[in-house]
């Protein structure tokens, strides 16, 4: 035997000191391959819209509620759709439905018996597809026995009927049911996704992404994959200038301070003060917020905001001008806007054509030195550099974003990314030369990805983290970034010019071949991707998320012929006027694939007192003739290596190589 293979099997040997035990773990991890696939959950664009992502989380997007009315619904059960719809409501927020339930009840006990039994029955159809092991060791620590007993009991020495009374009657008369009923909901709710995946984009425009992630930071198992308003707030924690900047804007244009300050603890005190005496005398109209319905907004609070989103746009310029220019790799010449106007006749020149700028009153820049930083400008950005330094909690959702995250995935044949992967206009991946390397498709995703982790983790003041922090700016708004898929991010074109023309933010050719109307040339441009990630062709998905669709103008999210699914429909409220919808979602179980559609959601509020879920539609657009079982999925693939890991252990144990210890 090998030295390394000696030494690989000495520490397995730690973990299964003798041969029975690893024959044991052989047993377990066969008869796990057999059993039915666990369902995954796919979401996208989430942009901070906190309530429906939590409902969504928390129905399984309809999949909970499926599982209710399988057990309750006739001809298995007797319950009316009002009170499976309560119940339903119940597994999703059990500690806020519980006190209004029970302050309905005639018998209380009657009751609580009633609905534990029922939630047995939930539970016992949702943990099917997994081993008694795997339940187990997700069980609730202060009542893993007695739920275990619950779910899993045998009868041949004693009366079911009694046995159960005699569990529930304990459970009611030691005052403990109502922690029982929250502990079987959160079971149900955890067993009924084994995995979720999130395709991009938390942050930016909804009100609360903070909330967002630490729902994901308490996940049992969540991967992300990089949207481009997500590296942008990993720039602004890893401490780019530019990016902060940029975060601060995005915020500023939809009034949403909220994320910042009370999500993030954010001090914009700093630039309030700054704008209000630099720019007070200053054209604000067109740095107005967006407003959304319902809110209020006090005028006086809107001009504050707008001189803020000026003075920070203005900074934006100045510093996207500085990371260009000391980037020429990232051939943006162009985007150094600033230092093209013609302040005497205020003008600029975009893209070949001259406009006229509607607003070039510009307190700080000198006409000699446009992208120069004044003073004033340079304090305030060196204070929200370091608050954004000093915020905890963002930088542990950052960490977080880094431990889970990626560029892109691939599990079980479905290729994840957010945005594009860069094409040319002759339908071939672009080619990217950096230091003298050229990279295209998979390699440059992974040199994009090696590049944003140095801007957040190479040695604080290196060049290599500069680099990187440069680099995380370019994947925000970069042409050939594969988070952003566009030519440009119009932002200066929009504020500063106001012409439609000026501002056409064109995306990339990858969507022209891949949503192509010739279905030839689209499936064609789906194989080429699937060859150059290793996808099967016959049973391989690309899973997007970054481009709304516009369901409600026809649009469909199903692409090439089914091998691309599109899943951001709107889940932001500021997209819904275009989707009509309020987001898509996908789940993937063992029976195949769903496309969920959802109606636009109120507030969890609402929900939790009217028992209204989301209204969605399920479209089954792809299933298997026959189940697919562990077996059949990468987690299978690496049960399969751990299995003969195990035996060549065996085998050593066998020949004397090992020796076991009792």
């Amino acid at each position: 035997m090998e030295d390394a293979q000696k030494k690989f099997l000495t520490l397995l040997a730690k973990e299964y000191p003798t041969a029975a035990a690893a024959t044991e773990e052989i047993i377990n991890l066969q008869a796990i391959l057999k059993l039915p696939k666990p369902t995954e959950h796919f979401m996208s664009d989430l942009h901070g819209e906190y309530e429906a992502f939590t409902h969504i989380l928390s129905n399984a997007s309809g999949v909970i509620k499926e599982k209710v009315d399988r057990v309750l619904a006739p001809p298995n059960g007797n319950v009316s759709a009002a009170e499976r719809a309560e119940f339903a409501t119940l597994i999703y927020y059990p500690a806020q439905k519980l006190q209004e339930m029970k302050a309905r009840q005639e018998d209380l006990n009657a009751w609580y018996r009633q609905t534990l039994m029922r939630l047995r029955d939930v539970c016992r159809v949702t943990e099917s597809k997994y081993t008694r092991s795997f339940v187990r060791k997700r069980l609730p620590k202060r009542f893993a026995y007695i739920i275990d007993e619950m779910l899993h009991a045998h009868f041949e020495d004693h009366d079911k009927d009694g046995y159960y009374d005699r569990i529930l009657s304990s459970i009611i008369d030691t005052g403990r049911a109502d922690d029982f009923i929250i502990a079987l909901s959160e079971l149900i709710r955890r067993l009924s996704v084994y995995r979720l995946h999130i395709v991009g984009d938390l942050f930016d425009r909804g009100p609360r992404p903070d909330i967002i992630l630490d729902e994901l930071l308490a996940h049992h198992a969540v991967d992300v994959q990089w949207g481009n308003h997500d590296v942008e707030w990993m720039g602004a924690a890893a401490g780019s200038p530019v990016c902060i900047a940029s975060v601060i804007h995005v915020a500023l244009s939809y009034n949403n301070l909220e994320a910042l300050e009370d999500g993030y603890g954010l001090n914009l005190r700093p630039l309030a003060l700054f704008s209000e005496e630099v720019y007070k005398d200053t054209d604000v109209s067109a740095f107005r917020p967006r407003l959304m319905e319902g809110g209020e907004y006090s005028p006086v609070d809107l001009l504050r905001v707008a001189r803020m989103h000026k003075a920070i746009a203005v900074m934006l310029c100045k510093l996207e001008c500085a990371v260009v220019n000391r980037n020429p790799e990232f051939r943006m010449e162009d985007r150094a806007l600033l230092e093209r106007v013609n302040f005497t006749a205020q003008t600029v020149v975009v893209d070949g054509v001259e406009y006229r700028m509607r607003d070039c009153d510009f307190p700080t820049v000198d006409p000699a030195h446009p992208s120069r930083l004044t003073p004033g400008e340079q304090d305030v950005l060196d204070k929200l550099v370091q608050s954004f330094a000093e915020s905890e909690r963002l930088q542990r959702h950052v960490r977080f974003l880094y431990a889970k995250g990626s560029v892109y995935l691939i599990e079980n044949n479905n290729l994840m990314f957010h945005g594009a992967i860069p094409m040319d206009e002759s339908g071939e991946f672009a080619e990217i030369t950096v230091d003298g390397i050229t990279y295209s498709g998979r390699s440059w995703m992974e040199y994009c990805e090696r590049m944003a982790r140095q801007g957040y983790f190479a040695p604080a003041g290196s060049e290599a983290r500069r680099r990187g922090q440069d680099f995380l700016w370019y994947l925000w708004c970069g042409r050939l970034s594969p988070i952003f898929g566009r030519d440009k991010m119009a932002t200066f074109e929009k504020y500063f010019i106001g012409e439609d023309a000026a501002g056409v933010e064109t995306k990339n050719p990858y969507y022209s071949y891949i949503e192509s109307e010739d279905a030839a040339v689209a499936e064609r441009t789906a194989l080429k991707i699937f060859a150059e990630f290793g996808l099967d062709p016959e049973r391989g998905h690309i899973i997007n998320g970054h481009i709304p669709v516009r369901a409600k103008a026809g649009e469909s999210p199903i692409k090439a012929g089914g091998r691309l699914i599109v899943i951001d429909g709107g889940f932001c409220k500021a997209y819904q006027g275009r989707t009509g919808i309020a987001g898509y979602t996908l789940v993937s179980s063992s029976h195949g694939l769903s496309l969920r559609s959802h109606g636009p959601f109120e507030s969890i509020q609402k929900a939790i007192s009217t028992n209204a879920d989301i209204l969605s539609s399920v479209d089954m657009f792809e299933s298997h003739t026959q189940r697919i079982c562990v077996e059949d999925t990468d987690t299978g693939a690496r049960l399969r290596g751990r299995i003969e890991d195990l035996k060549r252990l065996v085998r050593a144990y066998a020949d004397g190589t090992l020796t076991e210890q009792e």
